[in-house]
């Protein structure tokens, strides 16, 4: 092999790892989660701040943070397959999806835009309102493009940071939902 093309493969190795590569981002686990301020664009509380995470309370969440700028394609049918896998869960096992966003307007006016395309039964779509600050308490590192964050009873019992994220990373994510419900990770 050419040092030329070496180098290319090398480089494409390096690059490819480091894009999946995981972040460290959110509370560590056996943290109990903090008060959630958000704005619900879409939902049962669409229209009104709400603290989300008292919403939710004791039954088991999956809170996905992303910044509404980094939105893509493959986070799309990341989020339907975290939804589907939650709603499959049962014991009222859920999914929020809070978007950081520093233009609160044009957030607002996109949220809905999406529902509309992906329609979502089980993910109320939120914002916070900064793209480059955690809401407190929560430890989101505004570097990743994902953060997932398993709660349950209040207490978070898994953290999954990414760069770079797609489907192929929500088997983890369901995975430890379904530990932290009870369930094997081969159950429906």
């Amino acid at each position: 092999m050419s040092l030329v093309k070496q180098f290319s493969f090398t480089s494409f190795v390096l690059f490819a790892s480091f894009a999946m590569a995981d972040i460290d981002s959110g509370p560590k686990v056996g943290t109990s989660v903090s008060s959630l301020k958000v704005f619900a664009v879409t939902g049962d509380q669409a229209g009104k701040e709400v603290d989300i995470a008292n919403e939710r309370g004791q039954k088991a969440t999956i809170y996905v943070f992303l910044p509404h700028d980094r939105f893509d394609r493959p986070l799309a049918r990341l989020l339907k397959a975290l939804e589907k896998g939650a709603i499959d869960a049962g014991n009222d096992a859920g999914l929020v999806t809070i978007f950081l966003t520093s233009d609160e307007a044009k957030t607002k006016e996109h949220l809905p835009r999406i529902q509309q395309s992906l329609q979502f039964k089980a993910n109320p779509l939120v914002l916070f309102p900064s793209a480059t600050a955690s809401p407190e308490g929560w430890a989101i590192n505004t570097d990743a493009q994902f953060t997932a964050l398993v709660v349950k009873e209040g207490k978070v019992t898994a953290t999954f940071g990414y760069r770079s994220a797609n489907d192929t990373v929500a088997p983890e994510i369901l995975a430890a939902l379904k530990k932290g419900i009870g369930k094997s990770a081969n159950s429906p």
